[in-house]
């Protein structure tokens, strides 16, 4: 076993506890996707990620190494400036405790949002919890039972039968949606039109902050 120097162990135990993240991005924009498409929000992404999507287009939050490690007082004091609706994203941001960050943010009276996988234990103190499952590894019991918007990518025809999967596995008030993968969004949206006209428990999201041209 290799043993870190006395720095970067303890900055390693900083990131554990949740009190310092691998910080990608962060930015002010418009939600483009989901149930809260078309309002302002403020997005802060957490690099990590080991789920592993062939179509992710953010590859580049995989790896949390290269994002610079940053503190949460830095995090939530600049986000709070910009918008009441501060969404957490990645990566998959549930790699890390979300707990420490998301009391800070609501200390400052914001409301706070996340985009996860549910692959891993649900942390944090979430208004909003938007949940899009991948089949390489399924979400946990808990983030299943709490999620308040059911996000299903669809990539190709089987990922209907997934997002059924998913469907009944969620608690009765959840939100569902379906999204056209934006590699695929050309042959998918008729199919998905088509789908939710059948099933209007269903309802159709696209990635609009793609049309509009923004982040």
């Amino acid at each position: 076993m290799v043993s870190l120097p006395p720095m970067q162990k303890e900055l390693k135990e900083q990131v554990d506890k949740g009190v310092v993240l691998p910080l990608m991005e962060e930015f002010y924009t418009i939600q483009g996707e989901g149930y809260f498409k078309g309002t302002a929000a403020y997005f802060i992404r957490i690099g990590g990620c080991d789920v592993g999507c062939h179509w992710c287009d953010v590859k580049e939050s995989w790896n949390p190494d290269i994002h610079p490690p940053t503190s949460i007082e830095a995090i939530a004091e600049n986000a709070a400036k910009y918008s009441k609706t501060i969404v957490i994203t990645g990566g998959e941001p549930l790699m890390w405790d979300m707990n420490p960050l998301t009391e800070l943010l609501k200390s400052k009276g914001v409301n706070t949002h996340i985009e996860t996988s549910g692959a891993y234990t649900l942390s944090g103190t979430w208004d909003w919890i938007c949940l899009s499952p991948k089949k390489m590894k399924l979400p946990t019991p808990e983030v299943y039972d709490a999620a308040h918007e059911l996000k299903v990518i669809v990539y190709n025809k089987d990922d209907f039968r997934f997002a059924e999967e998913q469907a009944a596995k969620v608690n009765d008030n959840c939100k569902l949606f379906l999204q056209p993968e934006w590699s695929k969004r050309d042959k998918m949206i008729p199919e998905i039109v088509a789908y939710v006209m059948e099933n209007p428990q269903w309802v159709v999201s696209l990635q609009t902050h793609k049309y509009l041209n923004i982040p």
